[in-house]
């Protein structure tokens, strides 16, 4: 039997620097479905296909190998072996991994693959589709958010300790852009289960969320 925790929201809302603090303080695995979609994205650019080449982009999954490792507060995210993990947060595959992944094809083998690497064990997962689609059974499910300005400011902040190049307008533009292809997708788009628990962030800090997650998880888990 596993537990399954399920975080949805928009870009910026806080769902990764969120994940991993629930993944140390409570010892659930922080399965990062979205790393997954960004490892397709950036062999999309290294092989340097168009994003109307569906069936070729699809075809890469069955060649990759994607492997996630929690390292305390560090994720590392491997393809085909190689630490990927700061190459799939830079500019260029973050302008497209929203198209990808509203490839049909893409989604169905990848969401095989997420659903294999949670089998058995207590996880607490986030992305844009993961309590409507991914685990529609989840035990817990989350929907964070945040304003669009606040966001950006935070993905701006981050882009910066990770020194990737790029300025508060041009995150803002594409945290709008992203939001509003999320929404839109014809499958895996950005929406609330009717189940989920909303819990805005914008004013927030990280600890107060943090704490209200647990909260959430230890009376579901029957620890409260």
């Amino acid at each position: 039997m596993s537990f399954v925790v399920a975080v949805d929201g928009p870009a910026g809302s806080g769902k990764g620097t969120i994940t991993k603090r629930i993944e140390k303080e409570m010892g659930l695995i922080n399965l990062d479905t979205g790393a997954t979609y960004r490892c397709v994205a950036l062999e999309v650019l290294r092989k340097g296909y168009g994003l109307d080449e569906e069936e070729k982009i699809a075809d890469l999954i069955d060649k990759m190998k994607i492997e996630i490792e929690n390292e305390g507060e560090v994720d590392k995210v491997f393809l085909n072996g190689e630490d990927v993990s700061k190459k799939i947060r830079e500019m260029e595959v973050t302008q497209i991994v929203s198209n990808v992944s509203a490839i049909i094809k893409v989604r169905e083998k990848l969401v095989n693959l997420q659903r294999k690497l949670a089998e058995g064990k207590d996880v607490i997962v986030e992305g844009r589709d993961i309590g409507t689609v991914v685990f529609p059974n989840a035990n817990l499910k989350i929907y964070l958010d945040a304003n669009e300005e606040v966001r950006a400011q935070r993905r701006f902040k981050e882009n910066q300790k990770q020194n990737i190049e790029s300025n508060f307008e041009e995150v803002l533009k594409n945290i709008r852009k992203r939001d509003e292809l999320d929404k839109t997708k014809k499958v895996g788009a950005l929406k609330k289960a009717t189940d989920a628990i909303v819990i805005d962030t914008s004013y927030l800090s990280i600890d107060e969320v943090v704490e209200k997650i647990k909260v959430l998880i230890k009376e579901k888990m029957g620890r409260g």
